[in-house]
């Protein structure tokens, strides 16, 4: 390997998958080119489009011609601190994410070993999953049950978690049907069953109470944002007052942000990798909880190179206690990857070749370029 590796190269890319879809169905991603013809792929939250993240990376792009790779870690914090006044939550350490893995997949390309390798070695090479199911809010009590069953067969995950996606302008909206559609999914599966609920931050703290204790007396296994995210104090009370797990993070940036739920009291972090600065960011967020005694399962919803890059890092976390998440799967990205890891039984195979270990068709993705 050599003692530096220069960059050519760091295009933003805008990609559209099927006619007429809505900006958040594009993906936002990094391709990184260095001057050895390395290619590295990242990818970033693709909220409203990523289009905020992607005009971050255009900014900067030009004035990483020429750097090392190598160097990331120096590059990253270079960038954190000058973008700092834009938040940075949300644009900027999208952006950072998505540059993060791309060069973390030329740092791996580069000595010809996976990611999961470089970052120490993996525990395990096989990571289960579960089946996040959404948009139950809209939905009857039998329209979520067929959902709900139609995913448990055919993809035999590890665990179901149901999730609601509601307005989130309205609080306390039908608590009473909420609990009878969790009821008709526990009996759907039998007592055994790993289930669990995301309010996608409904309630009232007292709201979270009593849909919290309903969930305790089903089974279910954690109970994930069950109030609004940035009322951290709240969402550190329901936690302490209920015996259930309750999880929350996937709407947290900075590391910072995670010490901060944690010191309120929440004991299950859900950073996601493509929003909070990436492979190295979510290493850091592992060593936080390690350090305080409290889990770590990640927020992930992008099916292509955000979960491949976030089951690279799951596979090197000792105490992985909870699936890895595994949202509404599609076909449609297909063609621009060779090799995407597919669910089987319950588990996800982690890609063992060189970097993040996909092949990913340049020209498939260049003609879907917006």
């Amino acid at each position: 390997m050599a003692s530096s590796i220069s960059i050519k190269s760091v295009e933003a890319l805008q990609i559209g998958w099927e006619a007429n879809e809505p900006p958040g169905r594009h993906s936002a991603f990094v391709r990184v080119t260095t001057v050895d013809g390395i290619v590295g792929y990242g990818e970033a939250s693709p909220m409203m489009g990523g289009e905020h993240s992607l005009g971050v990376i255009r900014d900067f792009a030009e004035t990483l011609a020429g750097r090392d790779a190598l160097d990331h870690a120096v590059i990253f914090d270079q960038l954190l601190h000058k973008y700092v006044k834009l938040g940075p939550e949300g644009a900027v350490t999208g952006a950072l994410a998505a540059l993060d893995i791309a060069l973390w997949d030329i740092r791996g390309k580069a000595v010809g070993l996976p990611v999961y390798k470089l970052l120490g070695g993996a525990w395990r090479t096989e990571i289960p999953f579960y089946a996040s199911i959404g948009g139950n809010a809209a939905r009857t009590v039998d329209e979520v049950v067929r959902v709900v069953e139609k995913r448990w067969k055919a993809e035999t995950p590890a665990a179901i978690k149901i999730r609601w996606d509601g307005d989130r302008t309205r609080q306390d909206f039908d608590i009473a049907g909420d609990i009878e559609k969790a009821r008709a999914v526990r009996k759907l599966v039998g007592d055994g069953f790993p289930l669990a609920f995301d309010a996608n931050n409904q309630y009232s703290v007292g709201g979270a109470i009593r849909v919290g204790r309903a969930l305790e007396e089903l089974g279910y296994i954690w109970f994930e944002e069950p109030v609004q995210h940035y009322q951290v104090r709240a969402m550190g009370e329901v936690a302490q007052r209920l015996d259930i797990t309750v999880s929350a993070g996937e709407q947290s940036y900075t590391t910072q942000d995670i010490v901060d739920l944690i010191e309120a009291g929440v004991r299950m972090v859900q950073p996601d990798i493509v929003k909070m600065g990436g492979i190295t960011g979510l290493m850091q967020c592992a060593a936080i909880c390690h350090a305080h005694g409290v889990e770590l399962v990640p927020h992930q919803t992008q099916p292509t190179i955000g979960h491949v890059a976030n089951l690279h890092l799951l596979a090197t976390v000792m105490h992985l206690t909870k699936p890895a998440e595994f949202a509404d799967p599609s076909t449609r990205m297909h063609a621009a990857f060779a090799n995407l890891p597919a669910p089987k039984d319950g588990r996800f195979v982690v890609p063992s070749g060189p970097g993040l270990g996909l092949q990913i068709n340049d020209a498939e993705v260049d003609a879907r370029r917006l």
